[in-house]
């Protein structure tokens, strides 16, 4: 049977790339929707919802846009196909690299199985060296539009020409020439080269013919324009009035290639399913019971050596959620609720995503399926990088969220503990039991403050550093980290400019960083630690992160461990997400390790390659040297040290747990206390002018009336009161208020039972 194929012109391209934008723009609209269900602030449900409005009506717009463009040039394609397709004389159709897109009926007669996918290959046993021939002639071409050359081959004379037909394609064209005709010009297709004010800047000798001589001007040749690819228009040529059919090619830089064909038209062969096997589209024809009829060379070439005939499609891709079978049959059942499906193909030396879209067709009475594939990849992976950037926007807004419940759960739990343990010695039973308890809520606060180091939520120390001398403090413990197989090794750059940040959480930094390239490297190694100053001049763009100019100091980690595939190096600072088996670690190292290096202000890149190791690099800003004028230190009255036991405090908490542990640890030292649940009642029992109160210890977030605002307003008739605030939250969410109030300091929860006490003691001394 011959072969056949379509014109693959980069118009139908350009529907491909629309189809692919419009999909990701569908599905980035439909996400916010969903995400604006979900968004528990009005303000940002109202902007989700108005920036999934916005995309709807660009989806739109662009499906106006690719229905006229399909409409304009679906008959210039199909005039072109059907031209080519009856030429006596070999055609071939190549992009810019040379590889064949096309070839006519009488192309592969000539060359039969010495057609190969280039044009260069192809023309090896007519030509004695094709590639210089080639090269020259494409060179002329993109210079003037077309070239031809003739040659004396062992067969005869032969002329090749070559016609530019757009940005990426060119026609080729193999004349045979008889002997004492050599100078006879054979058919080819007359076309001329237009630019952007319709002058002609050139016209091959057919062209010519066909207008009678040169012309300089499109208003010359046409009768009416403007030239509207796809019509048949009237031209003015020697022997009067002509009709042509208009076939029009990007010809690049804004220059158009104009086809002069007859206007008369033929129906496409329809000689089976071998119709379609040259068509620019991957398309598969599939049976109700899923099994692969037929398929097309650019869906072989898309799905791999794996597509075979009468294979399943389940055979060749997966990933829809259910059975692939079972979707067949709802789509000819008409029962489906959607067409089009997003799979992966189970191709072994890459991941590739395609969206198949199926359509029901009839042949010879029986049902069957045309399944059109688009390569989805890449609009998987825009996909991928922005459910990526949600998630963790979620989780960070998850984290920060929950931390105050958890935190107010924590401290009834431990605090409870903590009154239990002062009834109870070593030598009791239950002892060992309470201790456990104790220590499991540490971890669950260690749990929750990691998760606010994620999102950069959990309140930071900073200090004035050098980062020698925090490595050097750390070199004790992290040699017990790395153990004995692993070799630590410390280089340190001569002159390290001081940083600013918390030493305590940049040293849980290094030791997550240390401990996972220990654990990269099973059967020992060595571990670099490496720091240096460096001097940004431009800003440094990598992973989608613009790293100012300026000077920073760098640590680097690198390790010579097994390394991390590429597929799940852009995985690595999620939270939860380890390769570790499970009990050897929660997934958080890292996911902390940069929310820590964000929120100092510093930048953090990882590279790895798969058996030769990774290296974490880190960047901190330098500390700007800025004269600070000393502020004169106010006169501060000295009052009588207190001990425990003397004093009255007013308690807060609407967390009833929380506030019968706190009420009872201060009665235990001694304290008098006064309870209340709400800022409300606080201000209540306040009016009380007989009372004497020493401090307020209040919770910051509660119902109605929040701490600093209660205190504030008590503070106008008790100015002397000093203040604690305790917080489930960090404590940069109210410090710029906390620093309105005088005599105020902070404590996190979950605390325990000796730091609420001695951070009261502090506050009466």
């Amino acid at each position: 049977m011959p072969r056949s194929a379509l014109f693959p012109s980069k118009l139908t391209r350009f529907s491909l790339r629309a189809q692919r934008r419009l999909g990701t723009l569908i599905l980035i609209a439909l996400m916010m929707g969903v995400l604006g269900l979900a968004a528990p602030d009005v303000l940002a449900r109202q902007a989700l919802y108005a920036s999934a409005s916005a995309l709807v009506v660009l989806c739109a717009l662009l499906v106006l846009l690719a229905v006229r463009h399909n409409r304009r040039n679906a008959d210039a394609l199909r005039v072109l196909k059907d031209f080519t397709l009856r030429d006596a004389s070999p055609v071939l159709v190549t992009d810019a690299d040379g590889d064949v897109q096309f070839s006519n009926l009488a192309a592969q007669r000539r060359f039969d199985q010495d057609l190969d996918q280039t044009l260069t290959g192809t023309l090896e046993t007519t030509l004695a060296n094709p590639g210089g021939i080639v090269f020259r002639l494409k060179t002329r071409a993109d210079l003037e539009g077309s070239a031809r050359e003739s040659m004396v081959t062992r067969k005869g004379h032969v002329t090749l020409s070559v016609h530019q037909a757009g940005n990426n394609l060119y026609i080729w064209r193999l004349e045979d020439v008889p002997g004492g005709a050599q100078a006879h010009e054979g058919p080819v297709l007359p076309m001329i080269l237009v630019g952007r004010s319709n002058a002609v800047l050139f016209m091959n000798e057919q062209a010519r013919d066909l207008a009678g001589g040169r012309i300089k001007t499109l208003d010359r040749l046409f009768k009416t324009l403007p030239v509207v690819p796809g019509s048949v228009c009237d031209i003015k040529g020697p022997a009067g009035t002509d009709r042509v059919l208009v076939a029009e090619a990007d010809a690049g830089a804004g220059r158009r290639a104009l086809f002069l064909l007859p206007p008369g038209t033929e129906n496409m062969a329809t000689d089976g399913w071998a119709v379609f096997q040259d068509l620019p589209v991957p398309l598969l024809k599939v049976s109700p019971e899923g099994d692969i009829e037929a398929f097309n060379r650019m869906a072989a070439v898309l799905i791999g050596h794996t597509l075979e005939h009468e294979i399943s499609l389940s055979d060749v891709m997966e990933g829809l959620g259910r059975s692939i079978t079972d979707w067949l049959r709802e789509t000819l059942a008409g029962r489906a609720a959607q067409q089009s499906e997003f799979l992966r193909l189970k191709r072994a030396d890459k991941e590739v995503f395609v969206q198949v879209t199926l359509n029901r067709v009839t042949e010879n009475g029986k049902p069957a399926l045309i399944a059109v594939l688009n390569d989805a990849t890449e609009l998987k992976s825009l996909e991928a990088q922005f459910v990526q950037s949600q998630k963790m926007q979620a989780i960070g807004q998850l984290a920060g969220g929950v931390a105050h419940d958890f935190n107010n759960l924590l401290t009834a739990i431990s605090g409870h503990c903590d009154l239990l343990l002062l009834r109870h010695d070593q030598g009791d039973p239950d002892f060992s039991d309470l201790v456990q308890i104790n220590q499991n809520a540490n971890r669950a606060a260690a749990l929750v403050g990691q998760l606010l180091a994620f999102s950069r939520k959990q309140t930071l120390r900073p200090e004035t550093l050098d980062m020698r001398d925090t490595l050097s403090d750390l070199t004790h413990l992290l040699n017990r980290l790395v153990g004995e197989k692993v070799t630590l090794t410390l280089n340190h750059d001569p002159v390290l400019h001081p940083i600013r940040a918390d030493k305590r959480q940049l040293e849980q930094v290094l030791m997550n960083l240390v401990v996972n390239a220990r654990d990269a490297m099973p059967q020992g190694g060595e571990i670099r630690v490496t720091t240096e100053c460096t001097d940004l001049n431009e800003p440094l763009e990598r992973d989608r992160v613009s790293v100012p100019p300026g000077k920073y100091v760098t640590v680097r980690v690198s390790d010579d461990g097994t390394g991390i595939p590429p597929d799940k190096l852009q995985k690595v600072f999620e939270p939860f997400f380890t390769t570790k088996r499970t009990g050897e670690g929660t997934g958080l190292g890292l996911s902390t390790a940069y929310g820590i290096i964000k929120q100092t202000g510093g930048y953090i890149f990882v590279d790895s390659t798969v058996g030769n190791g990774t290296t974490f690099t880190l960047y901190f800003p330098v500390m700007e040297e800025t004269s600070i004028k000393a502020v004169a230190p106010r006169e501060v009255i000295k009052k009588p040290v207190a001990k425990h036991g003397d004093g009255v405090i007013l308690l807060v908490e609407d967390e009833a747990p929380v506030r019968a542990f706190a009420s009872r640890a201060l009665r235990l030292r001694g304290y008098t206390v006064l309870e209340a649940d709400s800022a409300e009642s606080a201000l209540k029992t306040l009016e009380d002018q007989s009372l004497n109160i020493d401090v307020f210890v209040t919770d910051v977030v509660m119902p109605g009336l929040d701490g600093p605002s209660w205190v504030r307003e008590a503070l106008k008739d008790r100015p002397d009161v000093r203040v604690v605030f305790v917080s489930g939250y960090a404590e940069d969410s109210f410090s710029e208020t906390q620093m309105k109030i005088p005599n105020s300091v902070f404590l996190p929860k979950p605390f325990s039972l000796s730091d609420l006490t001695d951070t009261v003691h502090r506050q009466l001394n």
